[in-house]
């Protein structure tokens, strides 16, 4: 079910930027986060990172020329680094946290990116309208 939970969540995000012009974190995004629908810890841990990638950029962007291709490998390989940081470091220091834990290490920056062009709370709605739109299709499929 894994593998049609993927292809429908290409498919629906693919719809839902045609439709409307927005992008939902990227269009593979929702396909990850749907298997994570229920451990919604990683998640929030997932769109965390994205944050902190985000604020990274901005910081930095102030003294690096950071645009296009730049802009996008650097977001890549800080939200990379911090999704390391976060599963290496976060656990030991609060132990609570350990269902906290990141979605691989490109979503982060794939989010981050369209944070960027689009904004955070537009492309935050448009990544959990996706994202639960595939969930309940799914759940419909499994059903029938």
């Amino acid at each position: 079910m894994e593998l049609e939970l993927a292809f429908l969540g290409l498919l629906a995000s693919l719809a839902f930027t045609g439709l409307t012009g927005f992008y939902p974190g990227g269009i593979i995004v929702p396909s990850y986060l749907v298997l994570f629908l229920s451990d919604p810890g990683r998640i929030l841990g997932t769109l965390a990172v994205a944050f902190l990638t985000f604020l990274v950029y901005r910081l930095a962007s102030r003294w690096l020329i950071l645009f296009g291709r730049r802009r996008f490998v650097f977001l890549i390989l800080v939200g990379g680094s911090w999704a390391f940081l976060w599963r290496l470091l976060l656990p030991s220091l609060f132990p609570a946290s350990a269902e906290l834990a990141v979605i691989g290490w490109v979503i982060p920056g794939l989010i981050a990116n369209h944070f960027e062009g689009q904004g955070v709370l537009l492309t935050t709605a448009s990544l959990v309208t996706v994202t639960v739109v595939v969930g309940w299709l799914g759940r419909l499929l499994v059903v029938l």
